[in-house]
């Protein structure tokens, strides 16, 4: 009487067609009632044997599902498809371009179950040769959460991606400010433009860039109230930001300031040009409430804001417009305040930090922190030789 094939066993036959020893096992049945059944392959019996008990130990981790060549690019395709419900359309592309420059081009080929962390660290080493620590952290980012998402579908037994620290990558391109001078020429440089009020208002504010794109008009009060004690100034109310949910970057960036004579006249301009466009685009105009819109209403892309920005400042005295991006404008205004003595708590409650402390990490190349106080008390106390 034959005997009763093993556990692990399964069956063994010669596929003639492909002239290989097919080994199978049967896993048991799918939810609808299918039979799951997984096969290896080899050039011999013991190579296939080999293979089938691959798939039993995975069976045995509770890979029943994972098919042998699930590839990295198939994992991080299925995230980019699937993981990435409820974040920004920004947020959505970003990842969507690291994945599809960096990561699925070098790693996506790689069988999930053989990534290692080897792997991993030295990929990521031969890209810290040639991209910021940022966007290493951004490609890491999409790898580990790809491979997680994986691991949670039972596609891989771990996560050897979240084993692997970022290394340093080239330094960025370094903050700046504009000088006084070069302040003065920019703004007189976009004087006539369209993008005059944006960038009156970001110099002399100190506002974010996703700040003022979501600016509304029943947020800007041009006249104030000089009859009531104490007068109220001009002011806008920093309240919105394109950032997803809409709210600004923290809850103390949410602040209302008062606005330089300069600032007043340019939002003058701004809603007079708007009036203009409005005309012009006739029934194409799309009403927002937006302070700053495109010449049809919609809402600034930030990519035409750049370009605009650096057509604007074209003329310029002392001032290469491809060096200079709009979200230099706070970095100017965090520079100009302190160049004139304003004190860092002032700077930071403008600015919308939550603490000090941010406010000398982000622009700690524009704060001048020479403090006199001492110097100045011990003249007086023991004089000058």
């Amino acid at each position: 009487m034959p005997t009763r094939r093993g556990r692990g066993e399964g069956g063994l036959h010669w596929d003639e067609h492909r002239q290989r020893w097919i080994a199978s096992v049967s896993l048991g049945f799918t939810p609808a009632g299918k039979r799951i059944v997984k096969r290896g392959s080899g050039k011999t019996k013991t190579e296939a044997r080999a293979k089938l008990k691959e798939v039993l130990r995975d069976q045995d981790d509770g890979l029943a599902i994972a098919p042998n060549d699930y590839t990295v690019a198939q994992a991080v395709e299925d995230w980019l498809a699937y993981g990435l419900h409820g974040r920004s359309e920004t947020t959505v592309a970003t990842n969507r371009i690291l994945a599809r420059i960096h990561v699925i081009p070098d790693m996506g080929a790689r069988r999930l179950r053989d990534l290692s962390a080897e792997d991993v660290d030295r990929w990521l080493a031969r890209k810290a040769q040639t991209l910021s620590t940022r966007t290493l952290q951004g490609i890491h980012s999409v790898l580990n959460r790809s491979v997680k998402r994986a691991m949670a579908r039972d596609k891989v037994k771990r996560n050897v991606v979240a084993l692997c620290s970022v290394p340093q990558g080239k330094a960025g391109r370094p903050s700046k400010a504009l000088t006084m001078v070069q302040a003065d020429a920019v703004l007189r440089a976009v004087e006539s433009t369209r993008l005059r009020g944006y960038v009156v208002l970001s110099m002399l504010t100190g506002a974010r860039t996703e700040e003022l794109r979501a600016l509304r008009w029943d947020h800007v009060d041009l006249a104030g109230r000089p009859d009531v004690v104490p007068p109220v100034p001009a002011h806008v109310a920093v309240w919105r930001s394109v950032r997803a949910g809409g709210d600004t970057k923290t809850r103390k960036s949410r602040r209302t300031l008062a606005l330089p004579q300069r600032c007043v006249e340019a939002l003058h301009a701004q809603r007079s040009q708007q009036e203009r466009d409005r005309l012009t685009a006739g029934p194409r105009w799309v009403e927002t409430g937006l302070v700053f819109t495109s010449k049809v209403g919609t809402p600034l892309d930030p990519a035409h804001v750049r370009r605009d920005f650096r057509i604007a400042i074209a003329t310029a005295d002392g001032v290469d417009p491809a060096e200079w991006t709009p979200r230099e404008l706070r970095h100017s205004f965090v520079s100009l305040l302190s160049d004139n003595g304003v004190p860092l708590e002032e700077i930071s409650r403008l600015v919308g930090h939550s603490s000090t402390a941010v406010t000398e990490l982000v622009y700690r190349k524009q704060i001048r922190p020479v403090l006199q106080s001492g110097a100045t008390a011990m003249d007086l106390i023991f004089g000058s030789q």
